[in-house]
């Protein structure tokens, strides 16, 4: 067999765009108007790699300026090396946040530049374990109207997604009457999540964790500070039988998820492929949950999220979170939809399967 031949990435090209949300979005801790996306493209032997993170507009400066020039002329078929060297020259910045998202970007568009040289989906070249994943729908926002709530919970319902998330926390007090309005607006069948992104305190999660178990709420995302990893072990341990504590969104390497799991913190771990550095250390995210016989859960993305997550035999379910869901369709042909409830990615179209809009996203093109 002879070796393949090198493919050196000859470009890699950034881009970041502002789009603004439909309605002012928030949850327990944080309020938004608008999301920026980071676009990367890296060329090598007539093919085109596409990447992409929910992230600050200095992730594209720091691709621009250092991951570029570090990934320029390496073989794009040794992904692995790529991101070795880029985890190596940004010692002296740091590695959680803006750095192992700009990573990320890179990392996946040489993925996506991978399986389009070898005329593969990306499914395909990671190796498959199921042909779809599960999704829930995530939005319910703590600044929408109850009626707003009802009617994007009841949507999603009504096009086959058997399990929903909304957001609690700004207004603790109120948190129970907007879950019975939920639950209200979803039926008795529905799976209901909620997610508290960290704003209560432990005595606070407890008591609404008992509340919440007699709407039938199974899952409890971030009741306290993912930080806190003895409140989160503390809530897993005493939280009503058939309700998941899940966090691991804000992880941005490896390690920080061995600490999370090594301090039995949670029932599911989740991870973000745009956050944690990429498809890369994804993957092996997935491989420290299964040796731990630990189901991992897909935060937000879902066109990006939906290849490797039927790579990986642990894999729960990916979040079709209504921000990104929206930003994606938009943007990208080739964004897919569920169908009975999960995503199915398309085997008939090379890597990703997306192709970016830049003509429509122009409008909300920012400088890098």
């Amino acid at each position: 067999m002879r070796p393949h031949p090198d493919v050196p990435i000859e470009q890699v090209a950034v881009s970041a765009y502002t789009v603004p949300t439909d309605y002012p979005e928030a949850d327990g801790t944080l309020t938004w108007n608008a999301t920026t996306l980071v676009v990367v493209q890296a060329a090598a032997g007539g093919e085109c790699g596409l990447g992409f993170s929910y992230a600050d507009a200095a992730t594209a400066t720091l691709i621009h300026n250092l991951l570029a020039t570090i990934v320029h002329g390496r073989d794009a078929m040794d992904i692995p090396a790529s991101w070795e060297a880029m985890v190596h020259a940004i010692r002296n910045l740091g590695r959680p946040g803006i750095v192992s998202m700009a990573i990320a970007a890179v990392d996946v568009a040489l993925w996506d530049l991978k399986a389009r040289l070898l005329d593969l989906p990306l499914i395909t070249l990671l190796g498959s374990v199921r042909e779809s994943v599960p999704v829930y729908g995530s939005g319910g926002f703590t600044s929408y109207p109850l009626a707003h709530l009802r009617e994007q919970l009841a949507e999603w319902v009504e096009a086959g997604i058997p399990r929903v998330k909304m957001k609690i926390g700004a207004e603790p007090e109120r948190d129970v009457e907007r879950v019975r309005c939920a639950r209200a607006a979803i039926g008795d069948q529905t799976q209901l999540f909620v997610d508290a992104n960290g704003a209560y305190t432990r005595k606070q999660a407890l008591a609404q964790a008992d509340a919440f178990a007699a709407l039938g709420v199974c899952w409890f995302e971030e009741p306290v500070s993912s930080d806190d990893l003895d409140g989160l072990r503390l809530l897993r341990d005493r939280a009503p039988a058939g309700m998941d504590i899940a966090a691991g969104e804000y992880g941005y390497d490896l390690h920080y998820f061995r600490r999370m799991l090594e301090a039995d913190a949670v029932d599911v771990l989740q991870a973000d492929c745009s956050r944690c550095a990429g498809i890369s250390e994804f993957l092996r995210a997935g491989a420290l949950c299964s040796a731990r016989s630990m189901p991992l859960s897909a935060h937000t993305a879902p066109s990006l999220h939906a290849h490797p997550c039927c790579a990986i035999a642990c894999t729960r379910h990916l979040e079709y979170f209504h921000d990104h869901v929206r930003i994606e369709h938009l943007l990208f042909d080739g964004a897919l939809s569920p169908v009975h409830g999960a995503l199915r990615p398309d085997r008939s179209r090379p890597g990703l399967g997306l192709e970016f809009k830049h003509q429509d996203a122009a409008r909300w093109r920012i400088p890098v």
